[in-house]
């Protein structure tokens, strides 16, 4: 595989998670949640409905990108990582500490998402955040090395599109 690094980003509800372990799965490679590099003050204040801030946002990529970087080393395979990443800035700063980053774009209406997120019971993200990520969200659609990805259809199915825009051409 070309790229050592793989952002999984988007929205809460969009299938970071499942897609990124999918395809670390699928190309022999490392799985990493970004979510579980959170502090507790972090994830704190998204349990009760209050949106993170730069302030927040700024150790917690620094450590994911640390982290990412170690597993890299580590395992001498490519890393898929979950992350929200929805501003510019903050993939900024993750290219820049991860040189050569690919990132996979995935996105869905906010009804689709939504809906998602009211189905999940065991993550601290609340629905109710979802407008605030929206409204923090830089589409990564117009930069260079992003792959979008439609999260319509089943898991699955958006699953399979992913691995197909990811897989190197035969």
């Amino acid at each position: 595989m070309q790229h050592k690094y793989w952002l999984v980003m988007g929205v809460a509800g969009t299938g970071k998670t499942s897609i990124a372990q999918a395809l670390a799965t699928q190309f022999d490679g490392v799985f990493l949640d970004a979510d579980d590099y959170h502090p507790r003050r972090n994830v704190e204040r998204m349990s009760s409905g209050q949106p993170l801030s730069d302030d927040d946002r700024w150790p917690w990529l620094a450590a994911v990108a640390e982290a990412v970087l170690r597993a890299q080393k580590r395992a001498g395979k490519p890393v898929f990582f979950a992350c929200s990443a929805l501003k510019l800035d903050y993939r900024t700063l993750l290219r820049q500490r991860l040189p050569g980053l690919q990132t996979i774009f995935l996105r869905g209406t906010e009804a689709l998402i939504h809906a998602r997120m009211a189905q999940r019971s065991e993550h601290y993200m609340p629905p109710d955040l979802l407008g605030s990520q929206l409204a923090t969200l830089q589409s990564p659609s117009a930069e260079a090395d992003v792959i979008s990805v439609d999260i319509d259809g089943p898991l699955a199915q958006v699953i399979a599109a992913a691995i197909q825009r990811v897989a190197p051409p035969v």
